[in-house]
């Protein structure tokens, strides 16, 4: 079969031809498109004109997103590998695209004539120095007049970039940079998967995550050419709520855990009584609501311990240190025994106020804190005792991989 990628001139090193005549691709440029005829055909030009000035064997390779246009027919008559993609979505197209991408260094980038594709080679040579991704930063470089909407320039793109760095301490000035570059190693450990504007976002999450090594280049971006398939607020929120989802220590055991503290301390100190402060007095209503905050909080915690498990038995994270010391010093037993010995404090103490009230010929109580107390020495208890054999099921495909 044909290889249709895009050589180089003539006057080609050595190390070119040895490269050719092995007819091993060395750079991959992958472009996702959906009816993008008026922008696809400058892009490829752009881009096979790169590959020639670097003097590397490259191919392009468009991903078509099911076009009704003429971008498939422009794009293979330019000499373009066209991969057609069924599944609506950008990172769908990238999966396919980039799952037919030969090279060892793949570039990304849309095909809408916002990125210029003529940089690619200062794309490439921080791979070459040992980088594993390389990360295009509009906001170090140049954004031309109408390429970005203001909204985007100054809110949506800098909080997400700014709540992403400080989730998974990735340090980068543009999460959501179109234009970007890997190794295929530094890719097949990513293990990328979601099909939508996501995808942008998991792949920085992921090469965090994996300590992968990031750099950055400053580059321009431009007005784009045709229909913009962007929506603002529902592609905002599909990153951010990916982002948390890959996140359940902020999600779940950072705000449950805080909770949980408020909740438990509050509830000991209305205990022995009203609690003044100022000129207010908290009373048994405040307790109530103490108490409720504890055991949400202890609930949440419990979640944040579930997921992060999960994300480890499942393989969507290699390792995780607190779940590491957690299976280190946990055991099922251990767990039912804490369990066992909070429900029965708590039961224990339910009982002594049932003393008090049958001695007393059933008269009336004055026992609300105590019995709010004992309440939540039994919740807590058997969250602890059904959560410990919820872990444990969890754990049993941890053990079996080892």
């Amino acid at each position: 079969m044909q290889n249709q990628s895009c050589y180089p001139s003539n006057n080609v090193n050595q190390a070119t031809i040895n490269s050719q005549i092995e007819n091993k691709v060395e750079v991959s440029v992958v472009m996702p498109c959906l009816n993008e005829e008026e922008s696809i055909g400058i892009c490829i030009k752009s881009a096979k004109a790169a590959l020639k000035e670097m003097d590397v064997l490259g191919e392009i390779i468009v991903a078509d997103n099911r076009s009704t246009d003429k971008s498939v027919e422009i794009a293979k008559s330019l000499g373009a590998k066209v991969v057609h993609q069924p599944i609506h979505g950008y990172g769908a197209a990238y999966l396919a695209g980039i799952a037919a991408a030969e090279g060892k260094y793949i570039v990304i980038g849309d095909s809408d004539d916002t990125y210029d594709f003529s940089e690619l080679g200062r794309f490439i040579q921080p791979l070459k120095e040992g980088s594993d991704l390389v990360m295009g930063s509009r906001f170090s470089g140049e954004i031309l007049p109408g390429a970005m909407p203001w909204l985007h320039q100054y809110i949506g793109n800098p909080v997400l970039t700014g709540i992403l760095n400080i989730l998974f301490k990735a340090n980068v000035t543009d999460a959501h940079c179109g234009m970007r570059a890997f190794t295929k190693d530094a890719y097949e450990k990513m293990c990328l998967c979601t099909t939508g504007m996501e995808f942008a976002s998991e792949m920085v999450i992921k090469a965090a995550k994996l300590n992968l090594k990031i750099a950055e280049v400053p580059i321009s971006y431009y007005p784009r050419k045709g229909k913009s398939k962007l929506h603002p607020f529902r592609d905002g929120w599909r990153h951010l709520r990916f982002m948390l989802l890959l996140s359940p220590t902020h999600l779940f055991l950072i705000p449950g855990f805080i909770l949980f503290i408020l909740g438990f301390i509050g509830t000991l100190l209305l205990l022995p009584g009203p609690l003044k402060i100022g000129w207010h007095s908290y009373d048994v209503h405040v307790m109530t609501v103490t108490s409720l905050l504890a055991l949400l909080g202890f609930q949440v915690v419990l979640l944040g311990l579930y997921a992060r498990t999960y994300a480890i038995v499942s393989g969507l994270e290699k390792r995780d240190k607190l779940i590491k010391w957690m299976w280190k010093h946990f055991s099922l037993e251990k767990g039912l025994l804490l369990g066992a010995a909070s429900f029965a404090l708590g039961f224990i103490v339910d009982a002594w106020i049932m003393y008090k009230w049958v001695n007393s010929g059933f008269g009336a109580l004055s026992e609300v804190r105590t019995a709010l107390f004992a309440l939540l020495l039994m919740a807590l208890g058997a969250q602890t005792i059904f959560s410990s054999f919820f872990l444990s099921i969890l754990g049993i495909r941890k053990i079996k991989r080892q």
